[in-house]
């Protein structure tokens, strides 16, 4: 959970804009790799705070997926946080030293930011909005603004309604399961 800057983004959706999962499942076509046996999905978050929960809630959906091949870390079962964080991301370097990884959190933003998923190139910083030093995290980040960030940042978190982030979770992994579904429907068409 972090602050979203104004320009802390390369690409940006409202989660209930029209045509979301299509636009968002396009713009991961272009940047993640999904040829890539190294592919790790990083759910960050708890599911002991509602505002926090958009990491796990997508890991969820994505680790229950039959058709999402992918390493996923971070679930409701098993959420990935502060205190588990160094220790996974050290697991997955011993297994493949220059793994791709994307890093998906909520984090809090200006009030009309609200609902919108921010895209960017390298990591995301985890924990920044409530003050704990975390690892940078990811190739590709993925941040979905949960509530509004600059007062009493664990407070909001805990009072953020789940419809939010459940919401948005449902739309990010719509898109990337569309996308590697695109993505393999383009590489058979190729081999034929």
């Amino acid at each position: 959970m972090h602050t979203a800057l104004s320009t802390d983004y390369d690409f940006r959706l409202h989660y209930n804009e029209t045509g979301a999962v299509w636009k968002l499942s396009t713009y991961f076509l272009e940047q993640i790799p999904f040829h890539e046996d190294s592919l790790t999905f990083f759910c960050i978050g708890t599911d002991r705070s509602t505002g926090d929960a958009l990491g796990p809630l997508t890991g969820s959906h994505l680790a229950e997926s039959l058709l999402f091949p992918f390493h996923v870390v971070g679930t409701l079962e098993k959420p990935l946080h502060a205190l588990n964080l160094q220790e996974q991301l050290d697991e997955r370097l011993a297994m493949d030293p220059s793994p791709f990884i994307v890093a998906i959190d909520a984090c809090l933003g200006r009030s009309d930011s609200i609902g919108h998923l921010l895209f960017s190139q390298g990591p995301l910083y985890p924990g920044k909005a409530v003050g704990k030093e975390l690892p940078p995290v990811g190739n590709l980040s993925i941040k979905g603004v949960v509530n509004i960030s600059g007062f009493m940042e664990q407070a909001v978190l805990q009072s953020t309604r789940l419809h939010l982030p459940f919401e948005m979770s449902r739309i990010i992994s719509r898109s990337l399961q569309l996308a590697y579904g695109r993505f393999k429907t383009g590489s058979e068409q190729l081999t034929q």
